[in-house]
């Protein structure tokens, strides 16, 4: 109990320091903001979030946690300002929401494996959404603003929750898949034309990232460390022509792919 009466204090000199910067007398940059305005800090709080996760670094998940929890409140004190919600009516809709989708813990209903707590999810989902008259397509949920890397993990997903996918266990359709996409990406490409080679590019990532899906593979977290090795290894080249005295342009590219495989070499032993 006094644990959670810390928390509730904590979170209520959050509200209170909120309301001040908002105030009469407050922060002049914090009074200019609207729900428009702070969305894009939303989203880099969330990807700084992300990136101190990945790092392992419980301080700077602790501090970036706190920011996108600032953005919450931030975006609750705007709208509760306009009339229109507070941050009250958010946990109210958050609690309901998370007892109303867990009926295998909340309620009778039994769930044996997390494929039909998902299964159910899905379906106490569409249900709420025809109380609410709103597009009852699976993918109606699938935010607009999200990146498009995790947008297309999650339509394939959804549309795998009523089996339309490929069957599980076998890659090897998926491979070809890929295979006739690059395909028809090189025909795209020989035709010259811009429009078709970015529609046959996108259908080249889509099929990449439903090959992840199926190895159980996260596709943006496999792209971010590609990103890492990339980056460690292009630092060793940087290092590797700053020694030698010489401007990159003195270089030919087989002498700077044999920096690359001797940087290939030494990021393989660290």
């Amino acid at each position: 109990m006094k644990k959670s009466g810390v928390r509730g204090e904590s979170f209520e000199n959050l509200l209170a320091i909120m309301e001040r910067l908002r105030g009469e007398g407050g922060c002049p940059w914090d009074r200019e903001q609207t729900l428009k305005s702070i969305r894009t800090y939303i989203v880099e709080e969330a990807y700084e979030l992300v990136d101190a996760i990945s790092h392992g670094e419980t301080p700077d998940m602790v501090e970036e946690a706190g920011d996108l929890l600032l953005q919450v409140v931030f975006l609750s004190r705007i709208a509760e300002e306009e009339g229109s919600f507070s941050i009250a009516d958010v946990l109210a809709g958050l609690t309901d929401k998370l007892v109303r989708r867990h009926p295998h813990v909340f309620s009778d209903w039994k769930a044996a494996t997390s494929g039909q707590v998902l299964h159910k999810w899905e379906e106490i989902k569409s249900a709420e959404k025809e109380r609410k008259n709103r597009d009852k397509s699976l993918l109606a949920g699938v935010p607009d603003g999200l990146p498009p890397l995790a947008k297309a993990v999650r339509i394939q997903s959804k549309a795998a929750h009523v089996g339309f996918d490929w069957e599980r266990g076998d890659p090897g359709p998926l491979f070809e898949k890929l295979e006739e996409e690059t395909e028809e990406l090189r025909v795209a490409v020989d035709a010259g034309d811009p429009d078709m080679i970015e529609d046959e590019l996108g259908d080249l990532f889509f099929a990449a990232v439903n090959l992840a899906r199926h190895l159980d593979v996260d596709p943006d977290s496999a792209l971010s460390r590609a990103n890492r090795k990339f980056t460690g290894r292009f630092r060793v080249v940087e290092r590797l022509v700053a020694d030698s005295g010489r401007p990159w342009r003195s270089f030919s590219i087989d002498a700077l792919e044999a920096f690359w495989e001797e940087a290939k070499t030494s990021t393989a032993r660290q």
